[in-house]
């Protein structure tokens, strides 16, 4: 859009040019395809992320505490700050940042961020819990969607918790959460369900609705909830959700000799990786368990593998619970990506 203004309007190139960071930031923080023009405006949009004049910006990055400038950095460090005061209600702050010529100021926007961040952090935990505790009661092994509500569940957070819900059971979840009479909420859906025509044929029950085949939006009178439930679990039942298993979708298979900094470095060219550019994923396999533990009060899982003498470091985002289910000496497959760990500054092989 900025591009098509100062082309109608005869500017200089250099005058639209100088904002290719922020439209980088925008870019992949709204997880679009990183293909075609958009991967232009990301790979060239991050080098100028990387020496960015915007103070705000520059305070945020160096705030996240990522050392390299890259898509990780954006999707993990500056976009969760970004939408976490939005989710909270106080999305003025970060136009405040990106506007502020005084670094004080800047810093102090940030420092406000990271609050909103931890708070937003706070809620999700609070309301995932409390839906584990449902869908306990309810059995859900016996489930072939989840539609939970909550009268005090924030409604700037139950879209991240409902993807969390799905990524968990493989489900499509619909969260929702109450103020007097009307529920708005959000769903997430798995390949091979379209959400979207679930709620066109159940609209019978809903106020609003809008999104597309993953990921929805709904407004629903409280008296109409458990009718609403009842029909997106016959839908699901009709499209035979429980024979829909996931797939890992694996770039290629690997060996010892294959994990080293050259050919690590060698993937790095592909980047900026994110929506249809994924980071490539290989399998390794029969490899065998020389230690493992969970970190972060349970939550990540921590491994060191072996391949003869061959050792591996590898971290399992969200797959703490698989340390009470392996044991030292066991033999897996592993699929993941590969990086480089600079950690503390030591520089290791990481899977």
């Amino acid at each position: 859009m900025i591009q098509a203004i100062s082309i109608k309007l005869n500017l200089d190139p250099k005058d639209y040019l100088k904002y290719l960071d922020i439209v980088c930031v925008g870019t992949i923080s709204d997880i679009v395809p990183l293909v075609d023009e958009n991967r232009v405006i990301a790979k060239l949009g991050l080098k100028l992320v990387a020496q960015t004049k915007n103070i705000g910006l520059r305070t945020l990055i160096i705030e996240s505490k990522y050392k390299k400038i890259d898509s990780n950095t954006i999707s993990f460090g500056v976009a969760p700050r970004i939408n976490a005061c939005g989710r909270m209600g106080y999305q003025e702050e970060a136009l405040k940042l990106f506007l502020t010529n005084n670094i004080e100021e800047a810093k102090r926007i940030t420092t406000e961020l990271n609050k909103f961040n931890i708070q937003r952090q706070a809620k999700e935990k609070e309301i995932f819990e409390q839906a584990i505790l449902e869908l306990q009661k309810e059995n859900i092994d016996n489930l072939n969607s989840i539609v939970l509500y909550g009268e005090n569940w924030h409604h700037g957070v139950i879209g991240i918790v409902a993807s969390k819900l799905t990524e968990k059971f493989f489900k499509p979840t619909i969260l929702l959460c109450f103020e007097e009479e009307i529920g708005k909420g959000s769903g997430r859906s798995i390949p091979g369900f379209d959400l979207h025509e679930a709620l066109v044929e159940s609209s019978e029950y809903l106020e609003k609705y809008g999104g597309h085949e993953m990921a929805v939006g709904v407004s629903l009178k409280k008296d109409n909830f458990y009718n609403f439930k009842k029909k997106i679990e016959e839908i699901a039942i009709k499209k035979n959700i429980k024979q829909i298993i996931p797939v890992i979708k694996i770039d290629g298979q690997i060996t010892s000799k294959d994990i080293n900094k050259n050919i690590i470095q060698e993937l790095e060219l592909l980047e900026p990786f994110g929506e249809k550019n994924k980071t490539p994923v290989f399998v390794y396999k029969n490899l065998k368990i020389d230690s493992i533990r969970a970190l972060s009060e349970g939550k990540h899982l921590k491994l060191t593998l072996k391949d003869d003498n061959f050792l591996i470091n590898a971290i399992g985002f969200n797959l703490g619970y698989l340390s009470e289910e392996f044991l030292i000496g066991d033999k897996i497959d592993v699929a993941g990506v590969l990086e480089i760990n600079n950690f503390n500054r030591r520089r290791n092989n990481t899977n």
